[in-house]
């Protein structure tokens, strides 16, 4: 009994504390200062239970809990720590471009196997195509059923300043597309992303974390490096590995301040926002939720089963970098643990560094579906009526917009305002949406992550490549 303390008391005063909120929820009667003391002293039951469970896993999941309470008690102390998120942000976006580079280079001209490249990017697109579809349609299906923007009274909507629509295209663009036919336009901005993707200059992609320009760069610079003989490229393959190996090593450094930046993260969150926004909008968010859950329980966990992926393992294996991605609201900061852990999972490095990355602008679940569902809401809170043709012709348009914006929080709204805008769809609507974005972004971009990991292992199983025996026995390496 006294070895099992550490749990059993986080349990019960947790239990305390959860009923004493439905007493007050329901009758209104506990004291202010007893609800304080007793969520204070769950925390403090909570850090005892962290001490001895020494994982970096479990104490980035309790700063999470620590920063929401944080932030409904001390906003003003939690919006303060906001500068503490955006440093741990930054410092994990130090990691993206050398990562990316040197695993995908090392993964291509290491194995000189070019053949495999060409599969794995047509493995890889189809299964991103048919994932985001259904994402897709789970989104769509969802709000018609809940119907969470009819009947809502806009005169309540906030005066919030919209993001500018433009900050989807670039100036040039909007000039261009403002000279096209309207039924043309679609064209202009599939054909602008393919451009987009393809750099410039090396240096400025990787400054500006411009992901899917570093995978093209990476993998046509491995392609050509492949191509040389083997004294020349044995350097610059030595050089790849010692750096892709190192820059793990790097990562496993930054995961140590983790807890802080995440923490600060939720505590800003819930501090700037206040946990009284649930209450407004309500079936939006819920209806978004459960739309993400039926993603995962109906699309996603049959994949896994059907695929044999120790459905266990893989729960601890991505519950860190989806924590990060939850609380941070950027697919970014889990980017480097997604890589390791995938791989200790046992997916093959060469697999994770090109199938990951490519997913982070192509396989956009938790984005698709949730740009499907806002943009059928906007409709019915302006009281339009879209019949499903058309419905299926603006979401047909966000999944070519929608590319690229997994790295970016809240991108995804720039691209529902330009997509609103596009179909006439009323714009003042959105800013409703504005006060729950943030905790509909957690959401949406914890399920990119997830849906990420599990096609990195679709693609090692479809190669034969994956390695059974090491996801069975995959344990925390942080146990």
């Amino acid at each position: 009994m006294k070895n099992k303390m550490h749990v059993l008391a986080p349990v019960i005063l947790i239990t305390i504390t959860s009923i004493l909120v439905g007493l007050e929820y329901i009758f209104g009667a506990i004291p202010k200062d007893v609800l304080f003391a007793a969520r204070w002293i769950s925390i403090l039951s909570l850090v005892y239970y962290c001490w001895k469970r020494k994982s970096l896993t479990t104490w980035i999941i309790f700063s999470i809990v620590l920063g929401a309470v944080l932030g409904y008690d001390f906003p003003g102390f939690a919006k303060a720590l906001h500068p503490l998120s955006q440093g741990f942000i930054k410092l994990v976006k130090t990691i993206v471009g050398p990562i990316l580079f040197a695993t995908l280079v090392y993964g291509i001209a290491g194995h000189s196997d070019l053949k495999q490249v060409g599969r794995m990017a047509w493995k890889s697109l189809t299964y991103f195509y048919v994932a985001t579809t259904l994402a897709l349609f789970i989104g769509l299906f969802a709000i018609n059923m809940t119907k969470a923007g009819v009947g809502i009274d806009m005169s309540h909507v906030p005066n919030i300043e919209l993001p500018d629509k433009s900050a989807a295209t670039s100036s040039a663009d909007a000039l261009e597309i403002a000279g096209l036919p309207e039924n043309t336009h679609w064209i202009f901005k599939t054909l602008a992303f393919f451009r987009d993707a393809f750099p410039e200059n090396i240096i400025k992609s990787i400054h500006e974390n411009k992901v899917l320009q570093i995978v093209v760069f990476a993998v046509i610079f491995g392609i050509g490096l492949a191509m040389v003989e083997e004294k020349k490229r044995k350097p610059l393959v030595d050089l790849m590995e010692s750096l892709a190996e190192t820059m793990f090593k790097y990562t496993k450094i930054v995961m140590y301040f983790a807890p802080f930046g995440v923490g600060a993260a939720m505590a800003y969150t819930i501090g700037h926002m206040g946990l009284d926004i649930l209450s407004n909008l309500m079936m939006l968010l819920l209806t978004l939720y459960a739309a993400l859950i039926i993603f995962l329980l109906v699309v996603l966990l049959p994949v896994a089963l059907y695929l044999k992926v120790p459905i266990r393992q893989f729960i601890s294996a991505i519950k860190e970098p989806v924590s990060i991605a939850f609380a941070t609201t950027s697919s970014d900061a889990a980017l480097p643990l997604v890589m390791t852990h995938m791989e200790k999972f046992g997916v093959p490095r060469k697999i994770v560094s090109f199938v990951v990355p490519t997913g982070y602008s192509f396989n956009l679940d938790g984005t698709t579906l949730y740009l499907s569902l806002a943009s059928i809401f906007v409709a019915q809170a302006a009281g339009m009526h879209l019949s499903i043709g058309q419905q299926l012709l603006i979401c047909l348009t966000l999944m070519i917009t929608s590319k690229g914006v997994a790295a970016v929080p809240r991108a995804s709204l720039i691209i529902l305002i330009a997509t609103a805008d596009q179909f006439g769809l009323p714009l003042f609507v959105i800013a409703a949406i504005l006060g729950i974005d943030e905790l509909m972004d957690m959401a949406r971009t914890s399920v990119n992550v997830i849906g990420n990991c599990l096609a990195s292992v679709v693609v090692a199983k479809w190669e034969g490549e994956f390695d059974q025996e090491k996801a069975l026995n995959y344990v925390d390496s942080d146990e």
